[in-house]
């Protein structure tokens, strides 16, 4: 910063202590959010559930881990109005499928491909009950982050979804039992079992790409 001029020497500061501010903020709110209830977290609790959720959600889970007895996969298809007006169903696509594919062999995988997906429906499954009803104050904000996410993936991915505009999506789960190790004698169906969720609209921001 020496070498920059009085002027620019002010801006650097200004923005160094911008950052540090921003720092600063986010750390406390994480520290908030995880601390036993409080007088602050009972005052200020839903701003600091709005600063949290969904992007920097913390748990404890790293340190009393629960291993996966089932494979869940994520997968979505859409109404596509075409270029020439025609309304157009797509097949499934196993959005799951791609992150695994994504990340086998990678020695680096990004933390999108790992954990993005399977955050936004851990945090949607959360937030509704088995008739896929919200039940917590959260559940509106779960089903736009999933729905942002897919939406966006098909614009990426998706040929069909390429050549026109996303009116409706509809998202659904595949979960599939681990199977026990050949010497436990244990037998466990391996036929998957299906959550579908209802078709959801696409608001006018996401199916111009806004999301993207």
């Amino acid at each position: 910063m020496a070498a920059l001029s009085p002027r620019y020497q002010i801006g650097a500061a200004l923005a160094l202590a911008a950052v540090a501010v921003a720092v600063c903020v986010h750390l406390l709110m994480v520290f908030l959010s995880l601390a036993p209830a409080n007088t602050v977290t009972k005052k200020h609790g839903e701003a600091i559930e709005e600063w949290i959720y969904p992007e920097f959600e913390q748990n404890w889970k790293l340190f009393a881990p629960n291993p996966l007895q089932q494979n869940i996969a994520v997968q979505v298809r859409a109404e596509v109005r075409t270029k020439d007006g025609a309304l157009r169903t797509t097949g499934w696509t196993d959005l799951s499928a791609q992150d695994g594919a994504a990340i086998e062999g990678n020695p680096v995988p990004s933390h999108t491909q790992q954990n993005e997906l399977r955050r936004a429906w851990d945090f949607f499954v959360s937030t509704h009950n088995t008739d896929n009803r919200p039940v917590a104050l959260r559940g509106a904000l779960s089903e736009q982050y999933l729905r942002r996410i897919v939406v966006m993936r098909l614009y990426r991915d998706d040929p069909t979804s390429k050549e026109g505009v996303i009116q409706r999506v509809q998202v659904r789960s595949s979960s599939t039992n681990v199977q026990p190790p050949k010497w436990s004698g244990e037998r466990v169906s391996d036929k998957p079992v299906y959550r579908v969720l209802p078709w959801w609209s696409v608001t006018a921001d996401e199916a111009a790409g806004g999301v993207r």
